[in-house]
């Protein structure tokens, strides 16, 4: 998966992607991770930790929009942030045509708009409507040279998203690579088990992942728990009976993969 996220965004014309997961599956931190691993400094990686996924990295700018953020709910908030953060100067007001008048033909270097939790921007937010969305695409299509590219974080396709919230906009259509996301296969959890600035035995590790399932907010909440343990050096199996209510309210993650 990441070796086709990051084919897509070092190709030219810079192709878009929706990542696509239930909530607390691990959407936000693969957006985080998509912008930050290939400039993090090697000694801040894991041992034998790939970061080397876009020829020059450094030339990529990521613009990353949180749209649970209320800021994002106001159209002309969130297209200011946008320019500030492709360092334009704001234009007042910062309405749709403004905006679009700033950014056509700015786009020089390869830019990454990373939008999370975009159902919440479909449901909660109405001036983000389909002239919203269409001049989007049309930045994406026909305005930057094929230097901007979009990723969504969605609970449901694109597609589905926009039709099951009111939207008609073919923004929502130019989204030819989707990924699904689900727990972490056995070797890739353990790996992260493995990441413990204190080692966990064999029958820990081995208890963490069944009890799992290898999504990630759960192993990192059992192992945030027996790493508690160890440094108190506590011997008794509290940590467990702990972890498993820490994790009641993410357990439907698990009823999932039945």
């Amino acid at each position: 998966m990441l070796k086709r996220l990051f084919n897509l965004l070092k190709t030219h014309p810079l192709q878009n992607a929706a990542i696509i997961g239930q909530r607390r599956s691990g959407k936000t931190s693969l957006l985080n991770y998509l912008r930050r691993i290939t400039t993090t400094p090697t000694i801040q990686l894991r041992p034998g930790q790939k970061a080397d996924w876009l020829p020059h990295p450094e030339t990529y700018r990521w613009i990353f929009v949180d749209f649970q953020d209320v800021r994002m709910a106001s159209r002309e908030r969130l297209l200011g942030y946008l320019l500030e953060s492709m360092q334009l100067p704001v234009p007042h007001p910062c309405d749709l045509e403004n905006f679009m008048d700033r950014f056509c033909g700015q786009v020089k270097i390869p830019t990454i708009i990373l939008m999370d939790e975009v159902g919440v921007g479909l449901q909660r937010c109405p001036e983000l409507d389909d002239g919203f969305w269409e001049s989007l695409r049309a930045l994406a299509t026909n305005q930057a040279d094929g230097n901007l590219a979009f990723v969504l974080s969605t609970p449901e396709s694109p597609i589905d998203l926009a039709h099951h919230t009111g939207h008609s906009s073919p923004f929502f259509n130019i989204f030819g690579y989707t990924t699904t996301l689900g727990p972490l296969k056995e070797p890739e959890a353990r790996e992260l088990i493995a990441s413990s600035p204190i080692p966990f035995s064999e029958e820990d590790t081995a208890w963490i992942v069944e009890h799992s399932g290898g999504w990630p907010i759960l192993l990192q909440i059992l192992c945030r728990e027996r790493l508690f343990s160890l440094e108190e050096e506590d011997l008794s199996d509290d940590w467990q009976e702990e972890g498993l209510e820490q994790i009641q309210p993410f357990v439907y993650l698990l009823k999932t993969e039945q």
